[in-house]
């Protein structure tokens, strides 16, 4: 296993900087990630039903939305022990909520990690086959905080893809999937903030959703850009907001890469760029 460079003795958490994770997950493209995995997800009618009912998702949305990127954040970051906790709350709030049915969970940990990896390799991200298997099956560690067997849970693209294909059949764009298709194209917002949800969230929205499998558009009912288009607009799209220093995007909260940085060494800052020179990535994730 590779040994994370860093300060000596410093907890790395449970990926640490030789892993794929680590590198990709500081990219500003995982917004878009995000919310291209909130629409997957609400084509389940049983996950997304259970989100309806015993979630505050569109009472608290924006909260929503902070809340999950603050754990992704946590458990790939943060120390054993702050992932571990983190983990713990979600099973408790899970288990509360009553949304803890296993093959739910595993659709949404698929969604999720699906859009991740397809919006980062689509826009830009130099990651080959190898790199994404490696990445699928660090990921299995995320899917046991949330209380999934890892073993179960698909750790390579082909694995990945094969779950997909099985659950098609299961997939609809019911009443749930609708609102939630709504919302996310024109969430409600203050006054003041109106012309911003024109001219920035529409257009990061709209990128999300024709970044799509067909299926998904099929089942939604409107029609995407060429493939060819989308992937030119992702590219833009993460050239732009990849130019603007990390040092600033990372000063926003909760500032979880900043504080990894500051524990383990300024040489494990995520540069997902280097994944093609860094050797190491493809020797195991976790603490050395």
């Amino acid at each position: 296993m590779a040994t994370p460079t860093g300060a000596s003795g410093a907890d790395p958490g449970l990926f640490g900087p030789a892993s794929v994770t680590w590198q990709l997950h500081g990219d500003p493209m995982m917004w878009i990630a995000g919310i291209r995995a909130l629409y997957l997800q609400a084509l389940h009618p049983d996950a997304v039903r259970g989100v309806m009912i015993n979630s505050s998702f569109l009472d608290d949305a924006w909260g929503r939305l902070m809340r999950t990127a603050g754990y992704v954040g946590t458990r790939t970051y943060g120390t054993t022990d702050a992932a571990e906790k983190a983990g713990a709350r979600v099973r408790r709030i899970h288990r509360l909520l009553g949304v803890d049915d296993p093959e739910l969970l595993l659709w949404v940990h698929c969604a999720e990690t699906d859009s991740y990896l397809h919006v980062l390799r689509r826009s830009g991200i130099p990651l080959d086959d190898r790199q994404a298997d490696r990445y699928l099956t660090e990921q299995r560690v995320s899917a046991r905080l949330v209380g999934l067997d890892p073993d179960r849970v698909p750790g390579t693209t082909t694995a990945l893809a094969a779950y997909f294909d099985r659950m098609r059949p299961a997939l609809t764009a019911g009443p749930d999937a609708r609102t939630v298709d709504a919302f996310l194209r024109r969430p409600p917002v203050p006054p003041p903030l109106v012309p911003a949800r024109a001219l920035i969230w529409r257009q990061v929205a709209a990128l999300a959703y024709d970044s799509l499998p067909p299926y998904a558009h099929t089942l939604y009912g409107r029609p995407a850009p060429s493939p060819a288009t989308v992937t030119h607009r992702l590219r833009v799209t993460g050239n732009l907001l990849r130019s603007v220093p990390s040092r600033i995007r990372w000063q926003l909260p909760p500032r979880h890469i900043l504080e990894a940085v500051a524990r383990l060494g300024p040489d494990t800052r995520p540069a997902p760029y280097t994944l093609r020179t860094r050797a190491a990535i493809l020797d195991g994730p976790g603490r050395a």
